[in-house]
């Protein structure tokens, strides 16, 4: 595949890669976690609430092994960026069951897919990652991560303006909580925490909101709002990118009693948007 970098690299070629990673969900991260989002936090041998588990699984790059954005530098597991942007552009989750804290879990990661796409803002690349989730030799879930690399470019301000929500809060968040999540997730993106870099490298007007983090916030809205509800699957995918400043709105409705919307917007329209099914 001919890149728009004019690469000789066949990005395609990464298809099928895998790697397998192991790690204990500590309480320790598990209570930092809760005191990031201003909750109580699971015990050992409870489960542990859902998207939490991205904090678990990260690789533990050195310093060297840093791009300038703050990212791992991609062409191992990952295809290369070729001079683009890499975003966390949605993705979809089936729950059987939650992780339990406390104990050793493992991740199977696969490469599903590499294709590149033309759109408004020019050559997009998607990779689409299966994670396939275990613990004690059992299944607990699947989770398909899209990451979007585009080239540099002026982000998205406006989009569609969010519909009537049942359950909605407001907040306005700020640099210690986008500082903490990176901190806790192990993510060192430049976006989240470095003003001159995201303002002079990337374009963006302030730090950016993780789509981890809405993802996260959307979802236990939802679950707040429908606690007689078992979760069975979510899908998200980012609209456009948001930055400090403005308050945003953490919002849903049910489609009916076994499914809901969900998204997040402000004042100028959606941010984020998924679904949540429930079981029967």
């Amino acid at each position: 595949m001919k890149t728009a970098a004019n690469s000789d690299i066949n990005i395609t070629e990464w298809i099928g890669n895998h790697e397998r990673k192991q790690d204990i969900i500590c309480e320790t991260l598990v209570r930092r976690m809760a005191a990031t989002l201003g909750v109580i936090a699971p015990k050992a041998g409870e489960p542990l609430p859902a998207l939490w588990h991205w904090m678990f699984f990260q690789p533990e790059y050195s310093a060297t092994d840093l791009g300038i954005d703050g990212h791992p530098q991609l062409g191992g597991f990952m295809p290369p960026a070729l001079g683009r942007n890499r975003m966390w552009a949605g993705g979809s989750l089936e729950f059987a069951q939650p992780l339990t804290v406390g104990e050793v879990a493992t991740c199977d990661s696969t490469i599903e897919d590499v294709v590149e796409k033309q759109g408004s803002t020019g050559s997009l690349v998607f990779v689409t990652v299966r994670h396939d989730y275990t613990q004690a030799g059992q299944h607990k879930f699947t989770e398909r991560q899209n990451i979007v690399y585009r080239l540099p470019t002026p982000p998205k301000s406006t989009s569609a303006a969010a519909p009537t929500a049942q359950w909605s809060q407001c907040l306005i968040p700020d640099a210690t909580l986008l500082f903490r999540y990176s901190a806790v997730t192990f993510n060192g993106h430049r976006i989240h925490y470095d003003h001159p870099y995201v303002t002079d490298t990337e374009g963006y007007d302030n730090l950016v909101i993780h789509g981890p983090l809405m993802a996260t916030l959307v979802l236990h809205g939802c679950l707040k709002a429908n606690s007689d509800k078992t979760i069975t699957s979510f899908k998200y995918r980012g609209v456009r990118p948001v930055t400090l400043g403005n308050e945003i709105c953490v919002a849903g409705r049910l489609v009916d009693s076994s499914q809901a919307e969900v998204w997040i917007s402000n004042s100028d329209g959606l941010i984020q948007q998924g679904s949540v099914v429930f079981a029967d």
